[in-house]
């Protein structure tokens, strides 16, 4: 197993119209498409879902000034979405699924991610998820300086600002040597 697939924060709260921070329609359009990559996973590789978990009223963590309380440890917003909820429910037994709750954008940022890949031999990692320009754009950043080939699927990640989200997938290029595919 040297590939992992990163579904990171596909949640109620970044996908629902009404969600906290939702992406709305562009998040909910890629479902399928990260649904059906996460089944090809699992077949021959490792299916990491980084979910986004907040405290109730935490004034200390840096997104509270930025955003509204979102992904509250214990509420339906932090979720999965749709058939990723069902992929996930019937995969979570299993060796080749992880589960990795995550504070900050980058699902790397306080967590044993990078240890997890390693010790499975893990080289090469496929993003998708929400937000593009967000927390998906900040753990390819990271997955970059730790030396992991990236693949982006622009078919599988969405964002609440188009302009951000298309600024991001030049980005993944030009700047990381991301595969866009």
């Amino acid at each position: 197993m040297e590939k992992a697939l990163i579904i990171i924060d596909y949640t109620v709260d970044f996908v629902a119209d009404d969600g906290a921070l939702t992406c709305g329609d562009p998040g909910q359009r890629i479902e399928n498409t990260i649904t059906q990559l996460a089944k090809n996973f699992l077949e021959s590789g490792l299916v990491v879902f980084a979910v986004d978990v907040h405290e109730k009223e935490d004034p200390y963590h840096p997104e509270a000034k930025l955003f509204p309380p979102h992904n509250i440890r214990g509420t339906k917003g932090r979720d999965l979405f749709g058939s990723v909820k069902n992929v996930y429910e019937d995969n979570k037994a299993k060796d080749h699924v992880m589960w990795m709750d995550k504070t900050r954008y980058s699902a790397f940022c306080g967590t044993d991610l990078d240890v997890k890949l390693r010790e499975r031999g893990i080289n090469e990692l496929h993003l998708v998820g929400v937000c593009t320009d967000i927390c998906v754009l900040h753990t390819a950043m990271d997955a970059y300086n730790l030396g992991y080939k990236i693949v982006v699927h622009k078919e599988a990640v969405a964002s609440f600002n188009q302009a951000g989200h298309e600024w991001a997938l030049g980005h993944f290029e030009s700047a990381l040597g991301a595969s866009v595919q």
